[in-house]
């Protein structure tokens, strides 16, 4: 489970992302274009062209979470 909390920082990528990708090449769109360290328990966003699906990774002490939701009807 991850919990959230008041020091928890969210960084969103405005630009939409290639969904193609996968964990290792987002945790290079964090270090690059963020310019944010992934290992620092921040949460980052993405979203897909369409604005249909987002991607969230955060790493928790152990290990990165890579999240993603498509949403059913509607987009961001």
């Amino acid at each position: 489970m991850i919990q959230l909390s008041q020091q928890n920082c969210i960084y969103a990528q405005i630009d939409p992302i290639d969904f193609r990708k996968g964990l290792d090449s987002l945790i290079g769109v964090c270090r690059g274009k963020l310019k944010q360290d992934p290992f620092s328990g921040a949460i980052f966003a993405f979203k897909n062209r369409k604005a249909t699906a987002v991607k969230l990774i955060t790493y928790d002490g152990s290990g990165f979470w890579l999240m993603h939701k498509r949403f059913s009807k509607g987009t961001l």
